[in-house]
């Protein structure tokens, strides 16, 4: 595998949205109804949204959406963060995602490196919220070095709790 994690361009957004669905499914299918998993990856991940996302990440300074971008395959994940609302020295961890049959490739590994080396500039902690149910992502999280700050109630889905973890940058 030849891959290069990059910022994002606009024509990425299909492939983003197909490595999400994929992701959702391969994590949630056990957790959620399948038409709940479908209704928020077209709301959280409509081609349109995404286009202006990564627009407005590439205008920014204080943004990132990067993609890893495999010769062969094409895009093969993606990691997106921003300013948090609420503080301004700490980055939000919107999303990152790798499709599922590449897990344990690394790959997730190499978007969070490069997507905290382009924020520790601006931030002093990168935040994000994950389903207390995403076994996979908690494991990843807790491995990459992030701690569980907060636990809460989720409003995707009534009585699901989410996790929100914070790593120094």
């Amino acid at each position: 595998m030849t891959l290069d994690v990059r910022q994002v361009v606009p024509a990425d957004a299909a492939s983003i949205r197909e490595v999400a669905r994929e992701s959702w499914h391969a994590t949630y299918d056990e957790v959620l109804d399948r038409e709940t998993i479908a209704k928020t990856v077209d709301d959280w991940y409509a081609v349109d949204d995404l286009e202006r996302s990564i627009v407005e990440a590439r205008e920014r300074a204080d943004a990132t959406f990067l993609v890893a971008d495999d010769a062969d395959e094409g895009v093969v994940g993606f990691a997106h963060a921003k300013p948090w609302q609420d503080d301004p020295a700490v980055a939000y961890l919107i999303r990152i995602y790798v499709r599922p049959d590449l897990w344990d490739e690394g790959i997730g590994h190499r978007l969070l490196e490069r997507l905290e080396a382009d924020l520790e500039s601006a931030f002093d902690r990168l935040r994000l919220v994950v389903l207390a149910d995403n076994d996979v992502g908690v494991s990843f999280y807790e491995a990459t070095g992030f701690e569980r700050v907060e636990t809460r109630e989720s409003g995707l889905d009534e009585g699901l709790e989410e996790y929100v973890y914070e790593k120094l940058l």
